[in-house]
């Protein structure tokens, strides 16, 4: 029942950031205290014990990311946009609903091997995902999975993950 209130939290909010769109915003969702600890707990609950990394993409994910971590005993690499970090591993530019965007991995923190989930806030278009997902791989990683608060299905993010588990807490 705290999981399904939480999740009520998620503000709608239309028109932004451009005419015709309709944003998600989970800032209530992580302002209220119960409220986020529920959904720490069920994303936590949905990543694999073999999995020894979480990979948070910039920049609600880092909030999701870091609290899980902790949760689970896990260390998390921070997938960054571009000019954020020193000594860059590896970039991906990706198609967004709205735009293109770019993603940076910071060098020397993926080991390869390492078996990673991906935590991020919304599952749009999966671009995003997709790219995080390509930055842990070329670096050498295995994407176990990838776990999101809230899908937008109509979006079809799921189409350009294939054959990947993904993991949402809810899809609208």
């Amino acid at each position: 029942m705290e999981l399904e209130r939480a999740l009520g939290l998620i503000a709608e909010v239309p028109d932004f950031p451009e005419p015709g769109v309709l944003f998600r915003d989970l800032s209530p969702l992580f302002a209220d205290a119960d409220g986020f600890r529920a959904v720490v707990d069920a994303l936590a609950a949905t990543v694999d014990p073999a999995v020894d990394l979480l990979a948070a993409v910039e920049a609600r994910g880092f909030l999701l990311a870091a609290a899980v971590g902790y949760a689970r005993g896990l260390g998390v690499v921070l997938v960054r946009k571009p000019g954020k970090l020193p000594s860059v591993a590896g970039r991906v530019d990706y198609a967004l609903e709205y735009g293109t965007a770019t993603l940076e991995l910071p060098a020397g923190v993926v080991e390869p091997g390492r078996r990673a989930v991906v935590i991020d806030d919304v599952l749009a278009t999966g671009g995003t995902v997709a790219a995080a997902c390509e930055l842990l791989e070329k670096a050498g990683a295995e994407v176990a999975g990838v776990s999101v608060v809230l899908e937008l299905a109509a979006l079809a993010g799921r189409s350009v993950l294939s054959g990947r588990t993904v993991r949402s807490l809810l899809a609208v």
